[in-house]
This record gives structure tokens, C-alpha cells and sequence, in this order.
């Protein structure tokens, strides 16, 4: 059945938390409790406050005649989504199919268990009676509640002459299915109001009609739709948990990708310090010794060039300020330089140790390209290569590195993994591409990555790189 989702409870008056923010704006203690006046100056109390709400927020009483058709059910479920064929757009009408069965029962059970013959007109006019309300929960859930208590005596003075009461046998189908359906299209309040009415229905019907009949089965209705509404109620609770969980678990996700995303970028701020670092140090340097290279240099030359060092000097102290603020307590300043593209042959090498068989391409005329390129192509071939070790171990694996006129160009594309495999894939945590990406996109790069027709993996970088006589010009 399609599930409404019910709105929360108000925890108690607005009055009180209004209340309690002024005084503590004002530097009242917020522990302090007020309660709310009402118009005769009399102080109610917590469970009558818990009464009151529960009425004003009652389903039952409030707009009962509503029209609420019954929604379709969603095909997008584990067990509905593997049908074949055209069987999931039938599934969405399953509950609607269920509530009409149903209904045709407390129509045969009507008709046939009075003491009426079936075919007389009373008869059917008994079983069409009880099935009104069940089909009427299609479209007025709450009104179908109603009308069934009121076709219930109709149908007893009907069968004047059953043996059951208050409930006859297709009144008893009619209600406990009206009952039911009602609660699972509801909240769990609403079936717990429905259950008690029901109680009292039946006590009132034994107490001032009862005496003349041999069986009453006020008893068996309370016991029966007492267990139903329960185990309603207990689907109803693990819907609403599963609800929760599974918007908490699309938080989390969402702040562990903005975490890893935070931390790939202070990763990568830390890495280029140093060849930032180094840039502004040789600035500063040849500031300071360029003046003493020209003989007699005028004096607007040298304090521009002072300027120039003095600019430069304190640009080195707002970056190391920076980096204090990015570094991790447990972060160490690496010992040796920052890798480039020189170094990925001693990579290859410990990925072959590793069990990960790699060959090398490279393309164009090798030259030097800037420090921020270089080591981010260095960083993006060892996370492409850690990856191919981590999903697809003892896969062949390939790097390409193209020099092109407008940049440099890497592709690094391993393998399926053999089968069979003694060594298992390691899932990973998924933040590899992330940081991939998050380097390519600083040097304002492009980037493509996905499996490839042969069950193997792809990775595809171009990061530009503006030849010196384009920046002059």
C-alpha cells in the first residue's frame, strides 16, 4: 500500500520556546519554565497540553471526508523492478487491485452469511453495504472509517435474525479490512484512535443492544484488529526509520564527499608550496642582486627593484602563514623535493614490484614543462596506477605521455583482472578520481575516466600548457 507520510508532532507550545529564547536574550536563565496563560489565568497542565494536541491534530476529525486517492506503488523496488516485461507498469496498481479483491470479498461474505437467502434483495443489498466502505478507502480514507461503523448496525438490522453481533460476519471483513487499509495510508495515532472508537462502539452495541443475542464478537474484533493495527503500527515505525536512516545516510555521503573534496585540495596546496615557494624565492633573489649587475644604476632602478624584493618577501610570509593554516597537526614537511615527470620511471619500477605489469609511452619532444604541470602529472599517474593495483590486481597496465604543442597529454589505461584471480579487488574508498580531478581542473585541464569495452579501466588527462612567448605577446 502507498505509504503517507504523516507530519510531525509539535513538542509543545510555541509560547514556551518563545518564551524561553527572549528570557535567555535577556539573560534570564534558560532553565527556568513558564507556562502558558490562558484566557481564564488558569495554569494547564503537561498532559493536558499532550491531550489537547493530540485532538487538534487527529486525522479523524479534521476534514474526515477528504478526497486522498490512493497513489500508485512505486516500480522502483528491489523485487518490482525484476519483473519482466510489462508486469512493473501493472505492479503500480497492485494496492488498488488488493483493496478491489477485498471488497468483492465482503461482498460474497455479506450476501451469503445472514439469515437471509443470497439471492433475496435484503441480502445483496447487506453485501453491497460492506463493501462501500473498502472501496470508498481508494478515494476517502478517513470517511471509509465512518461510513463503516455506520453501515455496520444497517447490516445487523438487515440480518435481524443472525446470530452474530455487533458485528456480522461481512461487517466484520468490511471493518477489519476498512481498518487496516486506513492505518497503513495513515499514521499510527490515527489507528490507535480508530481501534478505541471501535472499542466503544462495541461496548455500547453489547451494553444497550446485546442481551437478546447469543454471541457477541466485540471480543474477537478487538483482539484481531488490536494485533493488525500492531503489526501496522510496528511497519509503519520501521518505514519512518528507514526514511531517516537513509536521508542521514545521503548527508553523510554528501559531507564526506565535500570532506574528501576539502582534503584533496589541502593536499594539493601543501604539494605546490614549495615550488610557489621556490618561484617567489628566486624573485626575491634576483631583485635584490640585479641592481648591483648595472653600473652606476640610477636610483629609481634600485628602488624598484627594493620594491620588487620587499613585495616578494612578504608574498613567502602570507604563503607559509597560509600553509600553517592548511597543515595537519601530524603533517610533515617532506624531506626531499616535490616528484616530476623525471621520477616516474622509480614509480613504474615499485609498481612492478608491487605484482603490476606497466609499460611506458612517451610521444613528442620531451621538455620541461612548469613545476605545478609536472607534479601534478606525477600525481596522477600514481593514483591511476594505485588504482589499477587496488580494483584490478594482476591486470596489465599501460602509461602514455604525450608532449603536444599545446600541453602535455597523459592516458593511463589498465586491463581486466585475470581469471581466476588469488588475489580479490580492495573496494577503495573513492577518492582518488576526486583528487584527479581536483588537479586537473586547477590548471584548468580536462579530464575523462571510465571502464573500458574490454572490462578494463581508463584515464584520460590533457593539461594545457601556454608556451612563454604566448604569455608576452
Amino acid at each position: 500500500m502507498a505509504l503517507v507520510v504523516p507530519e510531525a508532532d509539535t513538542e509543545g507550545p510555541l509560547s514556551l520556546v518563545t518564551t524561553a529564547l527572549t528570557r535567555s536574550a535577556y539573560g534570564v536563565s534558560v532553565t527556568e519554565t513558564t507556562h502558558p496563560q490562558h484566557g481564564d489565568g488558569a495554569t494547564r497542565s503537561p498532559e493536558y497540553r499532550l491531550f489537547r494536541n493530540a485532538l487538534r491534530r487527529q486525522d479523524l476529525f479534521h476534514d474526515p471526508f477528504a478526497y486522498r486517492p490512493l497513489p500508485p506503488r512505486r516500480t522502483d523496488g528491489p523485487f518490482v523492478r525484476r519483473l519482466p516485461g510489462r508486469l512493473p507498469q501493472y505492479a503500480q496498481h497492485l494496492p488498488h487491485a488488493v483493496v478491489g479483491a477485498t471488497a468483492l470479498l465482503a461482498l460474497a461474505v455479506g450476501s451469503v452469511s445472514g439469515g437471509l437467502p443470497g439471492g433475496d434483495v435484503p441480502a445483496l443489498l447487506s453485501g453491497i453495504l460492506c463493501a462501500l466502505p473498502v472501496l470508498a478507502t481508494l478515494v476517502r480514507p478517513i470517511g471509509a472509517f465512518w461510513l463503516s461503523l455506520a453501515v455496520t448496525p444497517l447490516v445487523a438490522l438487515i440480518n435481524g435474525d443472525g446470530l452474530d453481533w455487533p458485528w456480522m460476519p461481512g461487517a466484520f471483513v468490511c471493518h477489519l479490512a476498512v481498518l487496516i487499509v486506513v492505518a497503513l495510508r495513515t499514521r499510527p495515532r490515527t489507528a490507535v484512535w480508530m481501534w478505541a472508537l471501535t472499542c466503544v462502539y462495541g461496548f455500547l452495541s453489547d451494553v444497550a443492544f446485546g442481551g437478546s443475542y447469543y454471541y457477541t464478537n466485540s471480543g474477537p474484533m478487538m483482539v484481531t484488529s488490536a494485533f493488525a493495527l500492531l503489526v501496522v503500527c510496528l511497519w509503519h515505525v520501521r518505514q519512518t526509520a528507514r526514511q531517516q536512516v537513509t536521508a542521514q545516510q545521503t548527508v553523510t555521503a554528501h559531507e564526506r564527499s565535500r570532506r574528501t573534496l576539502l582534503e584533496e585540495r589541502t593536499n594539493i596546496a601543501r604539494e605546490l608550496h614549495d615550488v610557489v615557494a621556490h618561484h617567489m624565492s628566486v624573485v626575491a633573489i634576483q631583485a635584490e642582486a640585479a641592481p648591483y649587475r648595472v653600473e652606476n644604476p640610477p636610483p629609481e632602478l634600485e628602488r624598484a627593484f627594493a620594491t620588487i624584493r620587499e613585495n616578494a618577501v612578504a608574498a613567502l610570509t602570507e604563503l607559509r602563514r597560509v600553509l600553517g593554516v592548511v597543515r595537519a597537526e601530524d603533517y610533515e614537511a617532506p624531506d626531499a623535493p616535490q616528484p616530476t615527470l623525471a621520477d616516474l620511471d622509480a614509480l613504474l619500477g615499485n609498481v612492478r614490484d608491487a605484482g603490476l605489469s606497466v609499460d611506458k609511452a612517451v610521444t613528442g619532444a620531451v621538455r620541461e614543462l612548469p613545476p605545478g604541470v609536472e607534479l601534478s602529472a606525477y600525481r596522477i599517474v600514481q593514483e591511476a596506477l594505485s588504482n589499477s593495483l587496488r580494483h584490478a590486481p594482476g591486470a596489465t597496465a599501460r602509461v602514455e605521455i604525450s608532449y603536444v604543442l599545446g600541453g602535455l597529454g597523459l592516458r593511463i589505461v589498465n586491463g581486466p583482472m585475470p581469471e581466476p584471480s588469488l588475489v580479490k579487488p580492495s573496494p577503495g574508498a573513492g577518492h582518488g578520481i576526486t583528487g584527479m580531478r581536483e588537479r586537473v581542473t586547477m590548471l584548468n585541464g580536462e579530464m575523462t575516466a571510465g571502464p573500458t569495452d574490454d572490462g578494463g579501466y581508463e584515464v584520460a588527462v590533457f593539461l594545457p600548457v601556454t608556451a612563454p612567448n604566448e604569455g608576452d605577446a
